[in-house]
């Protein structure tokens, strides 16, 4: 039996995405086995992130300073704006090192289900940045579901004013995939997206 306060510690773990309560008992346990290399420097970073969280009122990424690091990037193309729907995609992205421009983050996708609605998310906010002008093209970064899509297509109507060229990630084929072990879904779209040979 372990005391209230590694009991509370253990809980508190196992609330994180990918963490159940055995992996949470496992890292809880190395924490502890570990405390001087893992314990103390863990304690140390959620404090400081803690004190310092802030969102960046440009796009919508969490970082310790406003504007983000992506934001106050001047090797950024002001010209490309990529929107996506949470940080976590943006994160990926950004991760691949493969888009050069700025990011926009919804805080979610539409959705009639979960009573989510166009005001719920920073639309006007996008919009907005794309009427100040200097975009040349925008990005719809939305996950291949329903409810992202149903988002894209949202978007691309709502920004069908402005002189901006709208684009979307494409959708079908993984590299390395097999067509026996791909679903329905991303079948159509491979088929749908599909170009001539060169």
């Amino acid at each position: 039996m372990a005391s209230p306060e590694i009991d509370a510690l253990t809980q508190a773990l196992a609330r994180l995405p990918g963490l159940g309560p055995r992996s949470a008992r496992r890292a809880v346990l190395h924490l502890l086995k570990k405390r001087e290399v893992a314990l103390t420097p863990l304690l140390r970073a959620l404090e400081q992130v803690n004190e310092r969280l802030s969102v960046c009122s440009l796009c919508g990424n969490v970082d310790t300073s406003d504007p983000c690091a992506v934001c106050s990037d001047p090797r950024r193309d002001d010209r490309l704006l990529c929107v996506v729907e949470e940080v976590s995609d943006l994160w990926a992205l950004d991760r691949s090192r493969l888009f050069p421009g700025r990011f926009h983050v919804l805080g979610g996708r539409l959705s009639a289900l979960e009573g989510v609605r166009p005001e719920d998310l920073s639309i006007d906010r996008l919009i907005a940045r794309v009427a100040g002008g200097g975009i040349d093209e925008v990005v719809l970064a939305m996950n291949a579901t329903l409810e992202g899509q149903t988002t894209a297509h949202y978007l691309a109507e709502r920004l069908e004013g402005h002189p901006v060229r709208i684009t979307q990630l494409a959708h079908g084929l993984p590299v390395g995939g097999e067509l026996d072990y791909l679903d329905e879904g991303t079948l159509a779209q491979a088929l749908r997206a599909r170009r001539p040979v060169a």
